[in-house]
């Protein structure tokens, strides 16, 4: 079961940019969420699987182990596969979109056009719609 620490919702950022990933982890704290970060592929999976977030806002070019694999092996593990997944990445090809969603992506956002504040929005919405499932 995903986790909440003190009606806090738990997201991992999983971005090898990593003034993105400061970016995204300043916004998602001022919007009271409890954030940790994973700057390759390799440690987003020991965090996930350690922490069982709420939520991965996962990239999918990553050193180490890319997103796809990230993404396919947490819908492999049974512990993990309903922690929802939001691919945020700047590959922007329908054959990267159709591959993030057929693997079990919530959703596929591309960098380029969205604003931090419209992730941590969609990201509110999908705890929410998870929280009541």
């Amino acid at each position: 079961m995903p986790k909440k620490t003190a009606n806090k919702i738990s997201v991992l950022i999983i971005e090898d940019d990593v003034f993105l990933a400061d970016l995204y982890k300043a916004k998602f704290e001022l919007e009271g969420f409890e954030v940790s970060v994973a700057h390759d592929g390799e440690k987003g999976l020991e965090i996930v699987a350690k922490r069982k977030p709420a939520v991965v806002l996962l990239d999918l070019i990553l050193p180490k182990v890319n997103g796809f694999v990230v993404l396919e092996n947490m819908k492999k593990d049974s512990g993990l596969k309903d922690i929802p997944v939001i691919l945020l990445t700047n590959l922007s090809q329908k054959a990267d979109v159709k591959r993030g969603l057929d693997l079990g992506a919530d959703d596929y956002l591309i960098k380029a056009h969205f604003m931090p504040s419209e992730v941590v929005a969609k990201i509110k919405d999908l705890a929410k719609k998870k929280a009541i499932d």
